[in-house]
């Protein structure tokens, strides 16, 4: 099992920037970061951009690897966010995961003027996202015609530092995003159910998630993918709760999802309020009894 911390980067770099690097000293082997112009329970607080923060990421750690959890089409274009992870990964040394999902519309959608679009809509232009993004990454140069998205000659030059590519961990929960995740992931990421509200406890979500990787390895099967070679990460806190109550709930649900095909878990880092509320120490014994804690000279 991989482990993993998702910051919100609500805070200036002078503070934020030791809760990267403390998320290397534990040991974690990922960090991430949400990708919004503005966020719901944040819309009038302080919210600091993407790309530069996780710039700022790879200069401060060496090991950890850092992600997006996740890139929409919402609020992003193939082209330049494909440029982005490109330079990003090369700064980091080939540290950089490319987390991408379909978006669920709302605020960001609203401060850019998109247009409402329905769930096939969606789920169409989610698609187009990925594929575009892929061969974006893959190749030096591009030519791409979709209803959504379209680009002539796109250049990503000198290409990612990781080879093939940036390696690519799609969002999805139904059967077409799990169909799409099958056919292009590295790395399928869910959150069991969609949506927001009261999260359920983490033993609720593993006939779930059981349920999801059994059609998961189904449709890798029918594309002609290995499904052991796809990693399957869950994300916690949104919908899923009680993993970080204690260092027995987080083994406990490690235990409970890598037996339901898991193979990477991520939590948030603790904050003092809603959302997210939790205790920084219980966080370090986590890491000081299950994770593998970084050696440091």
């Amino acid at each position: 099992m991989r482990h993993g911390v998702l910051i919100l980067p609500e805070e200036r770099w002078s503070s934020a920037r030791e809760k990267w690097v403390h998320a290397e000293r534990l040991g974690f082997d990922h960090a991430w970061m949400y990708d919004h112009l503005s966020w719901r329970w944040f819309r009038d607080k302080p919210w600091f951009s993407l790309v530069p923060t996780l710039t700022a990421a790879a200069l401060a750690t060496s090991r950890l690897r850092i992600g997006t959890m996740v890139a929409s089409p919402g609020n992003r274009h193939p082209v330049p966010f494909a440029k982005d992870l490109m330079t990003i990964d090369d700064i980091s040394g080939g540290r950089v995961i490319a987390g991408i999902g379909a978006g669920a519309g709302g605020f960001d959608d609203e401060v850019l003027g998109q247009p409402g679009l329905s769930k096939k809509e969606r789920a169409d232009r989610f698609r187009e996202f990925v594929e575009l993004t892929a061969k974006l990454l893959e190749q030096p140069v591009t030519d791409y015609q979709g209803r959504y998205f379209t680009t002539t000659g796109a250049r990503v030059i000198p290409a990612c530092v990781q080879q093939p590519r940036v390696p690519i961990a799609v969002a999805a929960l139904g059967p077409r995003g799990i169909r799409l995740a099958a056919e292009h992931a590295d790395i399928w990421v869910t959150i069991a159910w969609p949506g927001h509200g009261e999260p359920y406890r983490y033993e609720q979500a593993v006939p779930v998630i059981r349920e999801q990787t059994v059609l998961f390895e189904k449709e890798c099967e029918s594309v002609g993918r290995d499904p052991a070679s796809v990693r399957r990460l869950v994300v916690t806190g949104a919908r899923i709760g009680g993993v970080t109550e204690s260092v027995e709930t987080y083994s406990d649900a490690c235990g409970l999802f890598e037996e339901a095909g898991v193979t990477d878990i991520v939590v948030h880092w603790p904050r003092p309020d809603f959302p997210y509320q939790g205790s920084v120490d219980v966080l370090e014994d986590i890491a000081a009894s299950v994770l593998a804690p970084a050696v440091t000279t």
